[in-house]
């Protein structure tokens, strides 16, 4: 009997495990191209890359490498995660992370789609709002997956409780937050979007 079974699914699982990410990066590389053919931008028309965007209703926000948008993606992986973990129970670590980053391509690409576009211009804070450029959707997907790959090592109370700090600080900061972004999206409140527009 071969005592090389432990080292064989080690190999096995490391295989898979690349497998997976590899598939999840081609995934990243389709939102890119696609964006692309939709005739978004690379980087912001300032000409330059900021890592980090203060402004909310301004021409650079959604165009940089981060801004105050950026946790909300990182809840997306937190979400996505546990959502995995119920939907692929038997499903690899690899096989999981891959459907988190198809999830959030597919949203990626459904934002910067005209009808969602419209959407929020009409119906949230976002008046001016123009789009995502290429680098900023990008930095998305990938906040997501670092949300994801938090959310599969920290203890869960920890990653409610940064759920709820990015929650609570983009509330106070910018008055806006992933809950209320969805309640907009969805169902638009004029309290809210009055409250929001006073800022």
């Amino acid at each position: 009997m071969s005592g090389g079974g432990p080292v064989t699914l080690a190999v096995d699982h490391r295989r898979t495990t690349r497998f997976w990410l590899v598939v999840a990066a081609v995934f990243l590389i389709v939102q890119i191209v696609t964006l692309a053919l939709m005739g978004r931008i690379p980087i912001c028309e300032c000409g330059y890359i900021k890592l980090f965007e203060p402004g909310v209703n301004t021409a650079g926000n959604s165009q940089h490498i981060s801004d105050w948008y950026t946790p909300s993606h990182i809840i997306h992986g937190f979400l996505f995660y546990w959502l995995a973990i119920v939907a692929l129970p038997r499903a690899s670590f690899g096989a999981r992370l891959t459907l988190a980053v198809v999830v959030e391509v597919a949203w990626e690409l459904l934002e910067n789609s005209p009808i969602i576009i419209d959407r929020y211009r009409t119906a949230t804070m976002a008046v001016g709002y123009q789009g995502d450029s290429i680098l900023n959707s990008a930095m998305d997907t990938v906040a997501m997956v670092l949300g994801f790959l938090f959310a599969a090592r920290a203890p869960v109370w920890l990653t409610v409780a940064l759920a709820i700090g990015f929650e609570v600080a983009t509330a106070i900061v910018i008055r806006d937050n992933l809950t209320l972004n969805v309640l907009m999206l969805v169902w638009p409140v004029e309290v809210v979007k009055a409250w929001q527009a006073a800022l």
